[in-house]
């Protein structure tokens, strides 16, 4: 079969350019700082509210008098009959003052729907650092994640691809199937597929990062803190915070008031206007008579419309339907914050939960695993079997990387429903007022009547679970108990430390009774075995068809069938190791070659 050569962590780092040139981020605070303060998205909202501040300012100016400066000069010309016509020149100049005395309340009305127009945007502020933040904590635990996932598809590549080596070696030697070496690639190609996809998840969420935060991540992220202890006790408890505190329903109150202002506002056109006019003017030669001439008026004028046509009668009724969009709008944020709130409330319960029974799985898969290796190297597994497992603990370790990072999220993602994420992350902008200076005497919310604090219950099944607890599941041992394996793994790390050439390893199998075969002394074995391993060039030892024969309490044997290579010999030879346990441990006490 063609050697299979692949460069996996090549072009996995090929696809991790974003996260090279990284800028640090020590914390997770850190991070959502940086983003509601720098974020385009929260700085849109800032600049609306400075708008809208600046708004209400423009609307207060209708309660102040308006001066007006008026002044010219010209070159007439005067024709009368029997006259001859004159020429001249006119100048003058008028200084005016208008004071609104009463306007039917419009003014007032204008100024106070500004108002909570401005604490609208001022709430939709701190909706939209909520909501970034969020963004931002779910980009920051992916980030963290795809890290994770990216080492362990690592890991599961250079476990499949060990097995692909010792199987590809097995074949070489005649000894192996070559079916299997076929299941191994193809395992192994499906390992590497994952390794790739993972490196690409970690660069779109660094990406996604990037556009949050403005910055690369850094190479070393500080893990996320649990946040559960910051919850209420009940989801009931939880939407009765959440309704005192969410920004988005408030901006939504404020909106309601400031319609109700508005639709207030139209009612003036149904009152007279009354205005407090002042005037003095001083002009020149004025209509061709020369000199001086002076004008002074102080007037209380009225304006009183007795007829527009039915058009103030269907601005009432417009700005009426207006206000109750108003409030529907209102009440759908209830109803969205619930919804929200509550699923994500659900997911902190159930994926606490869950984390107890995926956690269960990746321990109880990882004793399989190690059992069913060493069944493998015995002959008491297939290479499928093997390969099965593998997978099977590779997918059970994800599957607990994903359920912790989804349950820390969801806790993000409670905290941000109530609308206390960035308080539990001490994340403020430094530049916005408090509400308390903001709006000083401002009524007061009372959300039960239109946003109950109700909540869907946990499913029976949950609730079933949560009554019950994960059985301890017992790993299988290898069908010869545990002398099978435990010899299994001493004949391995027996025939490795002979083909690292490491003496002092490989002598440590042999115990105080071992005997040489052929009648050779002790000195001689040892001169020879290390006078081998001194010489130039790789050894390999191989070990197959492995079984384990128990001659007594403590006493057993291993037979299998050695491939030995080296530059200057090679050999296959049916070898048997007689061993006896003496203090626990194994060692060799006779060493034959058929």
């Amino acid at each position: 079969m063609k050697k299979i050569t692949r460069l996996p962590l090549t072009l996995a780092l090929a696809l991790l350019p974003l996260t090279l040139q990284a800028v640090p981020a020590e914390s997770l605070r850190e991070a959502v700082q940086r983003a509601v303060v720098s974020n385009p998205e929260v700085q849109a909202r800032w600049h609306a509210y400075l708008a809208a501040e600046e708004e209400q300012d423009v609307a207060r100016g209708g309660y102040y008098p308006r001066v007006d400066l008026t002044a010219g000069v010209g070159r007439e010309r005067q024709s009368d009959p029997g006259v001859a016509d004159r020429n001249y020149t006119r100048r003058g100049a008028t200084v005016s003052l208008n004071q609104m005395v009463y306007d039917g309340f419009a003014t007032q009305s204008e100024v106070a729907r500004l108002g909570h127009a401005k604490l609208t945007r001022y709430f939709e502020i701190l909706d939209a650092s909520e909501s970034v933040a969020g963004e931002t904590v779910r980009a920051y635990a992916d980030v963290l994640r795809y890290r994770d996932l990216v080492e362990l598809a690592q890991e599961n590549f250079l476990r499949h691809k060990e097995v692909f080596d010792q199987i590809e070696e097995r074949a070489s030697a005649g000894v192996g199937r070559r079916v299997d070496l076929e299941q191994a690639a193809g395992r192994l190609a499906l390992a590497e597929s994952n390794l790739l996809t993972e490196a690409s998840n970690l660069h779109d969420v660094s990406a996604r990062y990037q556009r949050l935060v403005g910055e690369l991540p850094g190479d070393a992220l500080q893990p996320i803190g649990r946040l559960a202890e910051q919850l209420p006790p009940s989801v009931a408890d939880a939407l009765r915070l959440a309704y005192e505190g969410h920004p988005a329903f408030h901006a939504a109150v404020e909106s309601v008031r400031a319609a109700t202002e508005e639709a207030k506002g139209k009612e003036a056109a149904y009152q007279p206007r009354l205005d407090l006019r002042a005037r003095q003017s001083v002009d020149y030669n004025t209509d061709g008579d020369t000199g001086r001439h002076g004008d002074s008026v102080v007037e209380l004028v009225m304006n009183f419309n007795l007829f527009n046509g039915g058009s103030d009668r269907a601005a009432v009724r417009q700005f009426a339907q207006r206000l109750n969009q108003a409030k529907d709008l209102r009440d759908k944020s209830c109803r969205d914050i619930r919804q929200t709130l509550s699923i994500a409330y659900n997911d902190v319960q159930r994926l606490a939960e869950q984390l107890k029974y995926l956690n269960q799985h990746q321990l109880s898969i990882s004793k399989a695993r190690e059992a069913y290796r060493k069944q493998f190297d015995i002959g008491q597994r297939t290479l499928l079997d093997l390969l099965d497992t593998e997978n099977e603990y590779f997918q059970a370790r994800r599957a607990y990387v994903n359920g912790d990072y989804d349950h820390k999220v969801a806790e993000a993602r409670t905290l941000g429903g109530m609308g206390k994420l960035l308080p539990s992350l001490q994340v403020a902008r430094e530049d916005l007022p408090a509400l308390s200076d903001l709006a000083k005497d401002r009524e007061a919310v009372a959300p039960s009547a239109a946003c109950p604090a109700e909540a869907p219950e946990p499913s029976a099944v949950l609730k079933l679970l949560g009554q019950t607890k994960p059985a301890a599941v017992v790993a299988p041992e290898p069908k010869a108990e545990s002398v099978a394996g435990d010899l299994a793994d001493a004949t391995a790390k027996w025939a490795a430390a002979w083909a690292a050439k490491d003496y002092e390893a490989y002598r440590a199998f042999y115990g105080k009774a071992f005997v040489p075969a052929d009648g050779q002394s002790m000195a001689a074995w040892e001169k020879q075995r290390r006078v081998r391993l001194a010489k130039k060039g790789d050894i390999s030892v191989g070990v197959a068809e492995l079984r384990v024969e128990k001659l007594g309490p403590d006493v057993a044997a291993t037979v299998f069938r050695q491939t030995y290579r080296a530059n200057d010999y090679q050999d296959v030879v049916a070898k048997r190791l007689e061993w006896a346990r003496v203090d626990g441990k194994w060692s060799i006490q006779r060493e034959i070659a058929e």
